[in-house]
């Protein structure tokens, strides 16, 4: 009966601690967006949850940790999208392949960059706008650090393949850029998913287009 009554108790402890880290997290997402990594309040935070300041500490170890318990695990899944989408062009560069042509497959990561994004939009909103003075601020960096090291490898291989000059770091870092730019101008101008996704079908292809420019000879 003991054994019984402690189990009961743990289980509804564990349901206490549950809900008590979900209102915290609600109250921190309101916070954050309204007044930013900044400006926000975690006094505030806590009492919209209707929970102590001991609570919190409880769950997190500072202000820091609650911001990255909202947007670490968005942050997880846009890295592994963007992650395999380059390691299966990768391995078609390794394969000797050529992909500069390859639209449809570009066009289905890029939606599925978009529908991530889309997804925990309030999160990527944050990062974005409201993440300056935490360790994400520089998030945006980030993304086109891994786009641009692609890249590079691309601009390597169709250079070989195509006797073209070399195109030089500056460019490369500029075009990932854009291409990043490009994702975070949809997201933070356009509302409808929907209409995110049209817009970045014709990104897309605008930028392949300007990208097998690169190494198509002038007399072509």
């Amino acid at each position: 009966m003991n054994i019984g009554n402690t189990m009961i108790k743990r289980g509804n402890q564990l349901k206490d601690n549950k809900e008590t880290k979900e209102k915290l997290l609600i109250s921190a997402k309101k916070e954050f967006i309204e007044k930013g990594y900044l400006s926000a309040s975690l006094r505030n935070i806590c009492k919209n949850a209707g929970v102590t300041t001991g609570a919190l500490y409880f769950f997190f170890e500072d202000k820091e940790d609650l911001y990255g318990a909202l947007v670490a695990e968005p942050i997880k899944k846009l890295h592994a999208v963007m992650d395999r989408h380059y390691a299966e062009e990768q391995a078609q560069i390794d394969a000797g392949l050529l992909i500069e042509n390859d639209m449809d497959h570009d066009v289905e990561a890029a939606i599925e960059i978009v529908r991530c994004l889309y997804l925990h939009r309030d999160e990527f909103m944050m990062l974005l706008t409201k993440s300056q003075g935490s360790r994400y601020q520089e998030i945006t960096g980030g993304f086109v650090m891994i786009t641009e090291k692609h890249f590079r490898r691309m601009a390597d291989n169709l250079e070989k393949s195509f006797g073209a000059p070399p195109v030089a770091d500056y460019l490369i870092h500029w075009i990932a850029h854009m291409l990043i730019d490009a994702f975070i101008h949809i997201l933070t101008h356009e509302v409808s998913e929907e209409a995110a996704e049209a817009h970045v079908q014709q990104v897309i292809k605008y930028m392949i287009g300007g990208w097998v420019g690169l190494f198509t000879p002038a007399n072509k």
